[in-house]
């Protein structure tokens, strides 16, 4: 059974996505800016990982937006 994330759960999925974001970004700027095609693939692949870590994150919101609460929490 699926419990609902806590408060401080949702702050680090919020941290972790960034964090992927962030790196997605970094090595798309390597992939496109190397003329080091063995660079190239390295970040081409370091990509393909980060973006399905943040699907993965995503996803998980995702299943428990279901359980969040629809009123402010008081």
């Amino acid at each position: 059974m699926v419990q609902p994330i806590t408060a401080k759960e949702l702050e680090y999925i919020a941290d972790s996505m960034s964090n992927e974001d962030l790196l997605l970004k970094q090595n798309a700027v390597l992939a496109s800016s190397s003329s080091n095609q063995a660079l190239v693939q390295v970040a081409q692949q370091f990509i393909s990982t980060h973006q399905q870590h943040y699907q993965t994150l995503l996803q998980t919101l995702h299943q428990h937006a279901s359980m969040a609460p629809t009123q402010p929490q008081q």
